[in-house]
């Protein structure tokens, strides 16, 4: 179950690779090593570092892990559920997907391959590649296919000789500016350039608001590549950072007087057959069809929910503060980007649904395949959004409209007890999820921060 010739085709243009296509580059272009990735719970690449004469092995066979870094917390504990079906530090076995192959400009006579995993036998179920890819099959049967694109924002950082870090940029108002103070060192030309010679469509990059922060967009296009795209985005984007003694980083608000960084994702639905956009409706008044209001009104049903995938770090949520551009409140609009939907101003071809909710800490396979989810059920179910609203959600609030979740402890319960979401990403997945998650929860609560050391100490 990889990405569909016929989808790719549609979103893009361009051809998949065949196994015999990945080998015939790697003779022509004399690649000596290869990274073998995957994506993990938390959306961390994982893999292992081959000689290039491995890739039958790779693709044919695959290659084993131990199958406990799937439940491994960001401080090396291992979540106790019983993540496997013996919990005994056995392994799974990682294959690869030829379409994922891109070569890497930025190190020498390197490419890189993404692979799927499982476990005796059979697909993990607690992989997020694979419950993305089950959420695409679905709409498959609809006669749908899933069309996506990332916006993704992070901080950069430059290293002190103290052995600290400072803002790339360190003065404010650099919002949209373009000139060689805000890429003083030249960073995202040679990131750019990079992701270009891998095949990455960029459209353009810029200087966000605080000082240090960029955005990068690229094409849409089908919604496993896209979500295969943001993953290796994030590993090639930090790789560069270090060649270059600098620190990126995807973590939603790395420090106090910043603001925060979002992943944005953008989804339409193909009609298979005839490749037309389904979302688009040319004769209604807002241009938008029945299928993209019952999609809405899926997301906003399980906005609660999906916000443990879309924020799923406890830092994630000092996002959701008002006059952040972080959705505080569950609520469409059109081009508002105040609300947890947006709808941008594009019709025909472009229309589309714009979550804003998601942070840049988010794993984009369980991102996506949660917001597929939440709108299959809207699709299938033909559940009507609420009323459009027109106002700033942060100061002039409806009072129908529910919160976000302040925290990730409040997502998770809303996870576990949504059954729909459950249904569609399993039990497994779930569990695991919850497990490790549950982990950041109970250690961030014995944890003394700086802030209480600060507030209390010399008063009480």
């Amino acid at each position: 179950m990889g990405i569909d010739v016929k989808d790719f085709k549609l979103a893009t243009g361009q051809s998949l690779l065949t196994k015999e296509d990945v080998k015939a580059r790697i003779r022509e272009q004399g690649i000596e090593m290869i990274r073998f990735e995957f994506a993990d719970i938390h959306g961390i690449n994982r893999g292992k570092l081959l000689p290039s004469d491995m890739i039958d092995e790779i693709l044919d066979y695959g290659i084993p892990f131990c199958a406990s870094v799937m439940a491994l917390g960001f401080d090396n504990t291992v979540a106790e559920a019983k993540l496997l079906a013996d919990n005994n530090y056995d392994d799974m076995r990682a294959i690869a997907d030829p379409s994922t192959f891109t070569i890497l400009s930025h190190v020498e006579k390197t490419a890189l391959i993404l692979g799927d995993l499982y476990y005796h036998g059979e697909p993990l179920k607690l992989c997020p590649r694979w419950f993305l890819k089950g959420m695409i099959a679905r709409y498959r049967e609809l006669g749908l296919a899933a069309i996506s694109a990332s916006e993704l924002e992070f901080f950069l950082f430059s290293r002190t000789p103290e052995g600290g870090y400072t803002p790339y940029t360190n003065r404010a108002n650099n919002c949209y500016t373009a000139n060689s103070r805000s890429d003083p060192s030249g960073y995202l030309y040679q990131l750019t350039r990079t992701f270009q010679q891998m095949g990455f469509k960029i459209l353009y990059m810029n200087h966000e608001f605080y000082p240090g922060q960029y955005e990068y967009n690229w094409r849409h296009t089908s919604t496993l590549r896209s979500a295969d795209q943001t993953i290796i985005f994030k590993g090639v984007a930090k790789d560069v950072a270090d060649q270059n003694g600098l620190l990126v980083t995807f973590m939603a608000k790395p420090k106090n007087n910043n603001g925060g960084s979002g992943c944005h994702f953008h989804l339409s639905l193909n009609d298979i057959e005839t490749g037309e956009n389904a979302f688009a409706d040319p004769g209604s008044e807002d241009g938008m069809s029945q299928v993209m209001q019952h999609f809405v009104a899926g997301i906003l049903k399980h906005a609660r929910a999906l916000t443990a995938f879309l924020s799923p770090t406890i830092n994630c949520y000092k996002r959701y503060v008002p006059d952040s551009f972080a959705p505080c409140h569950i609520a469409w609009g059109r081009d508002n980007r105040t609300t947890f939907v947006r709808i941008p101003d594009e019709h025909g071809p472009a229309t589309r649904v714009e979550v804003r909710a998601g942070s840049a800490a988010a794993n984009p396979y369980l991102a996506l395949g949660g917001i597929l989810a939440a709108g299959l059920d809207g699709i299938l179910n033909r559940l009507e959004p609420p009323a459009i609203v027109a106002t700033d959600q942060y100061n002039s609030r409806l009072p129908q409209t529910e919160l976000v979740p302040r925290s990730l402890y409040r997502s998770l319960n809303e996870l576990e007890n949504d059954e729909w979401m459950r249904e569609c990403a399993g039990d497994e997945l779930i569990n695991a999820f919850m497990a490790l998650k549950s982990l950041e929860v109970e250690a961030y609560t014995r944890m003394v921060t700086d802030w209480e050391w600060e507030s209390y100490s010399y008063h009480l």
